[in-house]
């Protein structure tokens, strides 16, 4: 987890939301960390899908022609950060010129139409996701919160993270790592 220069580096990590994390918007959240740095991290949450949003609404809004193969791919409210701005969490079988994050080897980002149209062609990537917003911490913000207990680290499995259950990657993430999500307390107990 740290790089050559002793920082912590969660870049490729799945960080689980505690039960007692202050922001209702990361409640039971799994967060797929992009990029990690000194200068702060970018994450995308993987677990929880816009019921009323489908990715056909988007290339329509967008005007990009779907074809009879395109496919269909989940949207995710992505996190709290510009809203209006997609991402595509993907399988690293795919990139484009020079608007894809490689994050390792089995995980890539896109934040262009290109993908989007490569989709609605029935191309692209394996496996991906569609975000809407991201997740954003500045330097040191991720770490502070982590050592205050409100987040666990794990390793990202894409069978998990692409998996199509999203309401029980919480608790297969917890599971993961050895924590049973039932003995988990949103507060200290008071002999």
């Amino acid at each position: 987890m740290s790089g050559n220069d002793g920082q912590l580096n969660l870049g490729g990590k799945l960080l689980i939301a505690m039960p007692g994390m202050g922001d209702p918007r990361f409640a039971r959240s799994v967060v797929f960390i992009c990029a990690h740095s000194p200068d702060g991290a970018l994450g995308l949450i993987v677990n929880k899908p816009t019921p009323d949003l489908k990715l056909a609404d988007l290339l329509e809004q967008l005007g990009i022609a779907r074809t009879p193969d395109s496919r269909d791919i989940r949207v995710h409210f992505g996190g709290p950060v510009e809203h209006g701005r997609g991402f595509v969490l993907h399988s690293a079988d795919y990139a484009t010129s020079d608007a894809t994050l490689r994050v390792d080897a089995r995980f890539a980002m896109t934040a262009t139409q290109e993908i989007l149209q490569a989709l609605a062609r029935g191309e692209g990537p394996r496996d991906a996701m569609l975000m809407l917003g991201y997740a954003g911490w500045d330097a040191g913000q991720l770490e502070r919160e982590i050592m205050a207990n409100g987040w666990l680290v794990a390793e990202a499995d894409p069978a998990l993270v692409f998996g199509a259950d999203s309401h029980g990657k919480w608790a297969a993430a917890m599971k993961s790592i050895g924590v049973d999500p039932v003995t988990l307390s949103a507060s200290a107990g008071h002999a």
